[in-house]
């Protein structure tokens, strides 16, 4: 896995996600915000929220602003929840989310926290074998072990 640090771009998008969380952080409804960046370079924020009995993730509402501007390639993508002391941090994508990036962030980077280091690392790496619809793999029922031939 190719592990890289941030850049000047990456911060920039670091900050817009922490302003949003700031400003928007609520202990029940906005625990989360997150932000992509797509290759255009505009920046695309998205909130959690939750109520009782439903959570829709920060990342899932900033690819949604991004697909309905028409922004499609992301670039770079962050979540950002707060510590103890209220401080924003990197929180690294739930099983959802990364569902959600194998189908809309497969050529994007992941700004995550690595082991207590803050990296970007390639979206493929958090879910390296994605959820197929049956069509989409290379066996069959008859033949496991198959590969399908290249066309």
């Amino acid at each position: 896995m190719h592990v890289e640090e941030l850049n000047p771009v990456d911060l920039e998008l670091f900050d817009s996600v922490r302003d949003l969380l700031l400003a928007r952080h609520d202990p029940e409804k906005h625990v989360v915000a997150a932000g992509v960046r797509t290759l255009s370079g505009e920046i695309y924020l998205g909130l959690h929220l939750g109520s009782r009995r439903v959570n829709v993730c920060a990342e899932s509402s900033a690819i949604a602003n991004a697909e309905m501007a028409g922004d499609h390639q992301i670039a770079t993508m962050v979540a950002l929840c707060l510590d103890d002391d209220g401080r924003a941090i990197v929180t690294n994508p739930c099983g959802v989310c990364r569902e959600l990036m194998g189908t809309y962030c497969l050529d994007s980077h992941v700004i995550i926290d690595y082991n207590g280091l803050v990296r970007k690392i390639p979206a493929p790496a958090l879910m390296p074998q994605r959820w197929l619809f049956p069509h989409e793999n290379d066996w069959t029922v008859e033949d496991p072990t198959a590969t399908k031939e290249a066309n």
